[in-house]
């Protein structure tokens, strides 16, 4: 994965942007991912982990009537985060993930492995739900994996060279 924060840095110091990161399941999994790179300090701004709602309204500025109104692990939460961490940062660039990484806190609607991801970059807001399978480790795992390389993709195909 060390190869996929090399190219994403990269991307960021070329339009000399940071990131920061709104983390709920992976509880800062994403910007230790991040800042395992020497020299993340050149491009990596902060992270924010968020694991509770009150976190979440605190920290980032999530709305808790949005929390009440479609539950912490929705899109318009993780909207929302991402949204949060880039006013509550000097970042131009931000990662946000709320899910149910397991192995208890399913339901029907939101099973184990429901991940919401959001990604505010100066081109515009971006979100997307995925279905993890595995155990906690793996779920997290995967949502890193993801959320990394789906930034990567949207930075490589939204910049200018």
């Amino acid at each position: 994965m060390l190869e996929s924060c090399a190219l994403l840095a990269r991307l960021l110091l070329r339009q000399g942007w940071f990131l920061t990161t709104a983390e709920s399941c992976t509880g800062g999994l994403i910007a230790a991912h991040c800042t395992e790179l020497a020299g993340s300090s050149n491009w990596f701004e902060r992270g924010f982990v968020t694991y509770s709602n009150a976190a979440k309204c605190e920290l980032l500025g999530v709305d808790a009537a949005l929390i009440d109104r479609h539950g912490a692990v929705s899109e318009a939460v993780a909207r929302a985060m991402a949204v949060g961490a880039l006013a509550h940062s000097r970042a131009q660039v931000a990662i946000a993930v709320t899910g149910v990484a397991g192995p208890a806190g399913g339901s029907a609607e939101k099973p184990v492995g429901t991940v919401w991801l959001a990604w505010a970059t100066p081109m515009g807001l971006i979100s997307e739900v995925k279905h993890f399978d595995g155990d906690r480790t793996a779920v997290r795992q995967a949502t890193v994996q993801h959320a990394l390389t789906r930034l990567t993709e949207f930075l490589q195909t939204e910049t200018p060279a």
